[in-house]
């Protein structure tokens, strides 16, 4: 039915499809958008077209003066009937102060249809983020604009991309570093050819602080170790990582000695959080985990690390569902 009917020029009210990871949503996005036999249509990842947005706004606060908004999205609406989103997710609050505006002026003034797919419920989306109140209107947007449906079966379709896969790479190399990006390629089906254009995200862990992602698509996050553990992070960094992401891969975690205790401190801390969220992890390392941190401050603590990582490599472990998905 929205097929057919959007070739009309009438507006069109989109879809909100959300459920947990692996559940299929890529898979109905691909077969809408293969078959809507339109022209006026763009498929496009949600991070991605937030980072477009936002150089657009910048290029028009310097030739326009006013509110910058409503000219953008007219410029976006004006050869497009269909805007087609995988995983819309909000987690910094850049994009949450201009998403209401943004999308009523999309859907209520240029008529675009919208249609997206995302892990979380619209009630869910920037849960706990900073100044909240003021992304409420989006949601409020989203159900009265958009039919939110829920796609929430029984089946995690993702276990048979990484099924026979190597969740802990050992040393850090070549071999290891192209395992992890087979893996990245098989979870998020973006195109091979096209990886020097993968998204990457800035996440809003608190306090006004944002984190680079330097790979981030469809609830997949890739980082260094000297990243996450390398620079002053605490757990409320952690659980922004664990909470945002149903998959974290790890390049580059070292054999830490007694003066590496800080790092081995906040590695136990972002497994902690990993762990408690379900996060499924993907790494390459200079060791086992039990070679990881055998002598210096915290060496015995260090232990229950390493049981965790190892109950992380289990398929029992790995059919959990993400934290997001309750």
């Amino acid at each position: 039915m929205l097929t057919r009917l959007l070739g009309k020029r009438e507006r069109i009210r989109g879809v909100y499809l959300w459920g947990g990871v692996g559940r299929g949503k890529s898979m109905l996005m691909d077969l809408f958008h293969e078959s809507l036999d339109i022209e006026k249509k763009r498929r496009v990842h949600f991070h991605a077209f937030m980072q477009e947005v936002h150089q657009r706004l910048r290029e028009a606060r310097k030739s326009e003066s006013g509110d910058p908004i409503p000219p953008v999205a007219k410029a976006i609406g004006e050869d497009l009937e269909c805007l087609a989103f995988d995983e819309m997710v909000v987690n910094n609050s850049a994009d949450a102060m201009i998403m209401s505006r943004l999308f009523r002026a999309l859907i209520c003034d240029e008529g675009v249809t919208v249609v997206t797919t995302s892990n979380r419920p619209p009630r869910d989306l920037y849960k706990d983020g900073l100044n909240r109140e003021h992304f409420l209107p989006f949601i409020e947007l989203i159900e009265n604009q958009l039919d939110v449906m829920e796609l929430n079966g029984a089946t995690d379709y993702r276990l048979d991309r990484i099924g026979g896969m190597e969740t802990w790479h050992v040393p850090n190399g070549e071999a290891a570093t192209e395992a992890l990006r087979e893996l990245f390629f098989r979870l998020t089906d973006y195109p091979v050819e096209d990886a020097a254009h993968v998204p990457t995200a800035e996440l809003d862990v608190g306090g006004g602080r944002m984190l680079h992602v330097p790979k981030s698509l469809k609830g997949v996050a890739v980082f260094s170790f000297k990243r996450l553990c390398g620079e002053p992070r605490g757990a409320p960094d952690y659980l922004a990582i664990a909470r945002t992401y149903h998959t974290v891969i790890i390049v580059g975690i070292p054999v830490m000695g007694p003066d590496m205790r800080n790092e081995a401190a906040r590695f136990v801390t972002l497994i902690d959080s990993l762990y408690e969220c379900k996060v499924k992890l993907f790494a390459a390392a200079d060791a086992e985990p039990e070679a990881l941190y055998e002598a210096g401050d915290g060496s015995f603590e260090f232990e229950r690390t390493v049981s965790r990582l190892k109950e992380m490599q289990s398929a029992e472990y790995l059919a959990e569902g993400h934290c997001a998905e309750g």
